[in-house]
């Protein structure tokens, strides 16, 4: 049934009904709802003072890449080197343009097997539409991070420094998905559908993907020098070192040590159980996405034992909602839109995954929280978005926060208990490549 012109009369009508509308629109026209609907007792009540804190040293500094997920996860392991080797942590930072490259080059692999895989299907099909939807981009999972790592190593950011389009990936990932949809075409219009021929041609795609990609970024250096001087002002050289053998020697963290834990409290998702989704990864024939979904209550207490033991806690959450990137706040009181727009949104967490109302945006770190009676009353958040929002760069989530947009956190598998760890080993339900749990961590 259509909109009727009575109908709008009648809108009109009871918006004009009520004086102050017009007063409130007035203001969010002229200064933006968020200016106007901001919460004064909310930033008030957020300090930065916790009961349990971690030093980390500097923020880093994504640029405008969505490369929060990488980011956050080298984060962890700079600090950890930068404790093991007595090294000023602003001194030192990782490559963050090496694990990009390798990403993206794996991630054009992972879209052209897909394409392999799916090549009967017709390319209309919701399976082939969605993964030409987005060849490649900046975001990532945890376990991606892992396989990423394992393969390729890490190295010093002198190494393998910054380049342009590391930091401004927009039109470097637009051409690359162009690019990878011309290949998608051509190898599902070859005549032999023999899966080893096409991997052929699949082959001479990627030798033009790594091309590209070394014009972008650069090549990746397949040996380099460590030199550093400590905060005694020693100086240390190791020489001729890969990659791989660095992170070897170097890092006190194996990623492999640490598991995704999910709260998705939604009816098809049951707690204490695995789950991953299908076409979701960047490298194939490594470590594949795996969640255990648990309660909010246990994503939060290991949370907090793993900062208590110094540890920082990786994790992912809907950024964007009810925060502000200067003021380096989340807080559900932050903003009054029920007040200001006199209207009323209901969705819970679940209902909000299930009406996509909110997913994983952005990756980030834990490194501190404030308990009172052993209950947390907010958390302190190392970003990646450089040192001038919030606090230096860190950023304050409430505890009511946490548990309406917070998804995700990572933790040392000899945190669970028993029956966590017993459940993390149960084989996962696949869960198709649109579901919510499905998005990737990519917030610029």
């Amino acid at each position: 049934m259509e909109l009727t012109r009575s109908q709008i009369d009648a809108f009109s009508e009871s918006y004009h009904s009520d004086q102050k509308k017009e007063i409130i629109a007035n203001a969010v026209i002229k200064n933006g709802i968020n200016n106007v609907a901001m919460n004064r007792h909310s930033i008030a009540g957020m300090n930065y003072e916790f009961s349990e804190e971690i030093e980390v040293g500097k923020v880093t500094n994504q640029g405008k890449s969505g490369r929060c997920w990488a980011f956050a996860g080298l984060n962890n392991i700079r600090y950890s080197i930068s404790k093991t080797l007595n090294i000023k942590d602003h001194e030192f930072e990782l490559s963050q343009n090496y694990a990009m490259f390798w990403d993206k080059l794996e991630k054009a692999n992972f879209f052209l097997e897909s394409i392999i895989e799916t090549r009967n299907e017709e390319v209309s099909s919701r399976n082939v539409m969605w993964l030409l939807n987005e060849p490649t981009q900046d975001g990532g999972q945890w376990d991606m991070f892992v396989s990423l790592i394992e393969k390729y190593g890490i190295l010093p950011k002198y190494a393998m420094p910054e380049a342009y389009h590391s930091g401004n990936s927009r039109n470097m990932n637009a051409l690359l998905d162009f690019k990878l949809r011309d290949c998608a075409m051509k190898l599902r219009q070859q005549k032999e559908k023999d899966v080893e021929a096409l991997r052929s041609v699949k082959n001479t795609m990627l030798e033009d993907i790594y091309a590209m990609l070394c014009i972008f970024l650069g090549e990746p250096p397949k040996t380099f020098d460590f030199e550093y001087r400590d905060k005694d002002k020693q100086f240390h050289s190791d020489r001729n070192l890969t990659p791989q053998a660095f992170y070897k020697k170097y890092s006190a963290i194996d990623v492999t040590d640490y598991i995704s834990l999910i709260n998705a409290p939604t009816e098809d998702k049951p707690f204490e159980k695995t789950y991953t989704v299908k076409f979701l990864g960047n490298i194939k024939g490594l470590r594949p996405i795996r969640y255990l979904n648990v309660e909010n209550k246990d994503l939060k207490a290991l949370t907090i034992k793993q900062l208590k033991e110094g540890d920082p806690v990786w994790f992912g959450c809907d950024v964007g909602k009810f925060s502000d990137r200067e003021l380096g706040i989340m807080d559900t009181e932050l903003y009054s839109y029920k007040e200001t727009l006199d209207t009323e949104i209901t969705l819970s967490k679940a209902e909000r995954l299930n009406y996509c109302a909110s997913v994983l945006t952005h990756a980030m770190v834990f490194t501190g929280v404030d308990l009172a009676d052993d209950k947390p009353l907010k958390w302190k958040v190392q970003n990646s978005w450089g040192d001038e929002p919030g606090e230096k760069g860190f950023f304050i989530m409430s505890d009511n926060w946490f548990d309406e947009y917070n998804y995700e956190v990572v933790i040392h598998k000899k945190h669970l208990p028993d029956r966590l760890k017993e459940a993390y080993q149960t084989e996962p339900t696949v869960l198709e490549p649109w579901d919510p749990m499905g998005s990737l961590a990519k917030a610029e």
